[in-house]
């Protein structure tokens, strides 16, 4: 996979993740698993095109580890929404293509 294709793919997931928070229920469980999903969820993109440009190898492993880490993050609050049965199943697996 090349960068471009990379970061078109980090793209297009936070615009599903937008899609997805958009939909949660206006609760306050669903408000605040929605915030924190908009921001890991949005965050690997920008962090991505930053390690691109770092200025040495130590600050692109540290850049892309934070992509990675928001990432994850992402992932679990994913797998509350669909715990708690917030979205139906279906509707999340989205996310994981």
């Amino acid at each position: 996979m090349t960068s471009d294709e990379l970061i078109d793919r980090l793209i297009d997931f936070a615009a599903r993740v937008g899609k997805v928070v958009d939909a949660l229920p206006d609760t306050r469980m669903g408000r605040h698993i929605g915030g924190q999903l908009v921001r890991s969820g949005t965050s690997p993109a920008p962090n991505y095109e930053e390690a691109c440009a770092a200025e040495s190898r130590a600050d692109f492993v540290h850049k892309l580890s934070i992509s990675l880490k928001e990432l994850r993050e992402s992932r679990c609050w994913i797998r509350v929404i669909i715990k708690t049965e917030m979205l139906p199943e279906h509707r999340m697996g989205e996310l994981f293509d």
